[in-house]
Order: C-alpha cells, then structure tokens, then sequence
C-alpha cells in the first residue's frame, strides 16, 4: 500500500480514538480522559492497527485502561469504519506504552553518574 496512504489512516485512526476517549463516548469507567495514543501501527493490508496508549496516572491504571479499550475496541472500530468510510477498517489492539516511563529512567540514570562523577 501507498506509503502517504498508510501513514494519512494511521493518522486518522488515531484521532478518532483520541476524540472518542477525550469526549467520553466510551462509557467504561476505567477509560479516563488522561490517557494518550502516542502511536498507531497498521499493517499493510489494513486488517490490524497496534495502538500504543500512555497515561500519566500511572502504570496500574494504564494496564486497566488498556484491557477496557481492548474490550470496547469492536465499538471503536465499528466508530471509525463508519467515520473514515473505509472499505475495511483495521482491527484494533491496544497496547502499554512504556516509553515515556523508560525515559524518564534512563533520565534519572544518567543524572546520577554525572552526579557520581562530580563527587569525584
């Protein structure tokens, strides 16, 4: 599939999802709106999107948020097929997005060997 095509749906996937979270539209309580779609990933064939999710309330409600979104995604997906208008709209799975926790890591890493290394 056309590249520009592929990275436009991947675009459109993910703000649609933003939009049906940040309005409320999914009625689980554990879908809150301080959870973010940092990356969307669809195959080639458009028959799956990976969706990385992040939250800044923290890991044990990252990990429930997720299975919520799981468990709403043939909604979400029934959403965006009739939003989008595509032929086929991808199946969706929500996953943990660690990045922003390993940063901030490896951030607290390298302060404390340019702290060690000061003390020396």
């Amino acid at each position: 599939m056309n590249d520009l095509r592929m990275k436009r749906v991947e675009s459109l996937i993910r703000e649609q999802v933003s939009f049906l979270i940040m309005m409320g539209e999914l009625k689980d309580p554990r879908i809150n709106s301080m959870l973010s779609i940092t990356t969307v990933k669809v195959a080639n064939d458009l028959s799956s999107a990976k969706l990385l999710v992040s939250s800044l309330e923290g890991e044990a409600k990252l990990a429930k948020s997720v299975k919520a979104l799981n468990h709403a995604a043939g909604f979400i997906q029934n959403r965006i097929g009739r939003k989008l208008g595509l032929r086929q709209t991808p199946h969706l799975l929500f996953v943990e997005d660690t990045t922003v926790k390993d940063s901030v890591a490896l951030n607290m890493k390298i302060d404390s060997l340019i702290h060690d290394n000061g003390e020396k």
